[in-house]
């Protein structure tokens, strides 16, 4: 029984560039699989997975929204996440979670700048997947040109499962290569029932050199296909399948499927790839971590009858309720039961289990190994935690954040709205990893940190929305950095006489420049007989508090090496505050010595306009200091990819729009920190 439970089950994610018809494909594998009785549209605010009202008012996914249905004997839980680049960290924590994905692309574009991140997360995480060449029908849909764009941009190997029956205003269904059949959906029944028929004949070349090319593919990365293929032995479907499970789990290859999912055309065949080809718990490989004491690595199988072991992937405050996510690796939970968490080293009860589909619950008594649930009843765990047995702990790999590149002020309207906000800004925050909530010590502003312009929108709309909090907000300022660009020493002494009693240290630092985005280092070249050894610690958490506000612009340096060569006690005066004094004194003498520099983060910009325009729009973007790095032309529009400093495109949308007659589009992703120019 268990066995057989927890092969049925596919953990999934549906992962894209923004307006890639994400949101709008889960709705018709919810509305086909039985789970709704009515598909949402997204532009009309109506998308079961698009819950939140500030979701439903813009027309994107804002955070991921988690939901089950069932098809042919599996049970699919699904995460469908956002593709603005704002939001990255809700794809980023879902992948952590899921065991398969699925790439959408739209056959106009192909692979664009979000989908590429997207994709390279889930390569991070060795995650198989699936890709949808969505809206077939658009004026300019190309699907070989879609599906080669996989293959140099992403250095996948398509392995072509569907292909279009017509293309644009012509686009009728879809050639299935597997059964070498065309299928063709009714209209009438919303795409829910489709007809099996031969192919036609102007088709049935093209599909049998696409049938060819499949086999060629396969053949190179599976040797049972190679034999046949070299023997020309026919293959039968089962045998096809079997391969090309065998080599999406191995990530060697990716199956390709077409359709138009607002024509709700292509669907049934993605969900019998996505039960046939993705891999179900016991075919990833079992989740590893550390023991918390002695630090051994320790691996957990997929099992009921194992310890428990569960990763928290969000937590989301709704209806009054914290509602912690978590993935169930191994073992059982059922409600009322304690679990240990053992970075915080609390037990937490769980009071309830919830099923969720979107912002709806139903409620469980026991979540098995291979669920994804939402808990009721934990006070402490966030994102990144693990929660398992007390006698068997074990802790995760934790889940990373993102540095924020943008912050502004904000201030409390009223008295009431002051005392409502520090609360407020801790839920928000403790939501949203990639939001960070700093007070200036200088001016004693509150200052919200975030991953761009519409990230911090959403959350202010959020704050007067859902906590009642009226706000005034200052303008959008750049996250800057600070860094070093040669080498420099430092010293620093503290020695007082403060409530009778002395304090003395002597720091002596070197400090020398990384290469960009290697973080900081510290290191101690104290001998192994020295006397101030076992203030080693202290120094490197005053380094790391000093560099955290870097002394000479006031912003964190990054990419710094700091390295302890001397350091000198006295017999019953050496003291903590004086290490930390000290240390913060040889730091700030060192890097300001060493060429400190002023960084700034640069954007990668990527801009869609009609072609008329493209001179006009080259021209702003030089003057904004942009470099272009390429320029290609597909039909009536022009692609223009290139690097802008983040502070020259605020309120680029605006001016994108005057300059293209409101017909421009474009992205921006953070790139790196590269020196302010002058």
């Amino acid at each position: 029984m268990t066995a057989v439970r927890l092969q049925n089950i596919r953990n999934i994610g549906i992962i894209a560039h923004i307006d890639a018809g994400k949101t709008t494909l889960t709705e018709r594998i919810l509305y086909y699989t039985g789970r709704t009785h009515k598909m949402g549209e997204v532009h009309d605010g109506a998308a079961v997975m698009d819950w939140m009202p500030e979701e439903q008012e813009r027309g994107i996914t804002i955070t991921a929204a988690v939901t089950t249905c069932h098809w042919k004997g599996a049970v699919v839980n699904i995460i469908d996440t956002p593709g603005h680049v704002d939001f990255t960290i809700e794809v980023e924590r879902s992948l952590r979670v899921l065991d398969g994905a699925i790439g959408v692309f739209d056959a106009v574009s192909g692979v664009e700048p979000q989908s590429e991140t997207v994709w390279h997360q889930a390569d991070k995480y060795r995650v198989p997947k699936l890709a949808f060449i969505n809206k077939m029908d658009r004026p300019g849909a190309d699907f070989w040109a879609a599906v080669a764009s996989l293959r140099e941009k992403l250095g996948a190997r398509p392995l072509v499962v569907t292909i279009p029956w017509g293309e644009e205003d012509r686009f009728r269904g879809v050639i299935d290569l597997l059964a070498m059949k065309a299928l063709k959906w009714q209209d009438e029944t919303l795409g829910a029932v489709f007809d099996e028929g031969e192919i036609p004949a102007e088709l049935r070349q093209a599909a049998a050199e696409a049938r060819e090319q499949l086999l060629e593919s396969l053949a190179e990365v599976d040797d049972r296909i190679l034999e046949a293929y070299l023997g020309e032995q026919p293959l039968s479907r089962q045998e096809l399948s079997q391969a090309l499970h065998r080599v999406t789990l191995a990530l060697q290859g990716v199956p390709v499927y077409c359709g138009a999912a607002l024509r709700n055309k292509g669907i049934q065949p993605l969900l019998d790839g996505i039960r046939d080809f993705l891999p179900n718990p016991t075919e990833v490989p079992p989740i590893q971590g550390e023991h918390p004491l002695t630090g051994e690595v320790e691996t957990r199988p997929p099992s009921l009858g194992g310890p428990v072991t569960a990763l928290v992937f969000k937590i989301m405050l709704d209806q009054g309720q914290r509602l912690t996510y978590v993935r169930l690796y191994s073992g059982a939970l059922r409600t009322g039961q304690e679990i240990y968490n053992p970075l915080k080293k609390v037990t937490e009860k769980v009071t309830r289990i919830w099923r969720m589909h979107a912002n709806k619950r139903e409620p469980l008594e026991e979540a098995q190994a291979g669920s994804i649930v939402a808990l009721v009843g934990l006070k402490f765990s966030t994102t990144g935690d693990t929660l398992c047995s007390a006698d068997r702990p074990l802790v995760l790999e934790p889940i990373t954040s993102y540095l924020p590149v943008i912050s502004l002020a904000i201030e409390p309207e009223t008295r009431d709205d002051q005392e409502r906000l520090g609360p407020a800004l801790v839920r928000v925050a403790e939501e949203d990893p990639s939001l960070k909530v700093h007070v200036d010590e200088d001016t004693g502003q509150t200052l919200l940190s975030g991953m761009g312009e519409l990230h911090l929108e959403v959350v202010l709309h959020r704050l007067e929305r859902e906590h009642h909090i009226r706000i005034r907000a200052g303008r959008p300022q750049v996250v800057y950095r600070e860094t070093i660009a040669g080498r420099a020493a430092g010293a620093g002494v503290f020695d007082r006489e403060l409530a009778g009693k002395f304090h003395f240290a002597q720091v002596t630092l070197e400090v020398a420049p990384r290469p960009r985005g290697a973080g900081n280092a510290f290191a101690s070249l104290l001998p192994p007989d020295h006397p101030a050894l076992a203030w080693v610690p202290v120094v490197e958490q005053a380094v790391s508090e000093a560099l955290d506000g870097g002394p000479v612009y006031g912003h964190p340096a990054v990419d710094v090496a700091v390295a302890l060569s001397e350091a000198q006690v006295r017999e019953g005066q050496a003291t903590e505050m004086a290490f930390r004094i000290a240390t913060m004194a040889a730091v700030k003498q060192a890097l300001t010595q060493a060429r400190p520099l002023l960084l700034e983060p640069i954007m990668q910009v990527e801009i869609i306009t009609p072609e008329e325009f493209t001179g006009e729009v080259l021209g702003d973007l030089h003057a904004r200091k942009g470099k272009v790095e390429q320029l290609l032309a597909k039909g009536p529009v022009r692609f223009v990819s290139g690097q802008a400093p983040l502070a020259q495109m605020f309120g680029y949308a605006t001016g994108l729009r005057s300059l293209t007659q409101g017909r421009g589009t474009f992205t921006l992703q953070f790139h790196h920190f590269g020196s302010v120019e002058r």
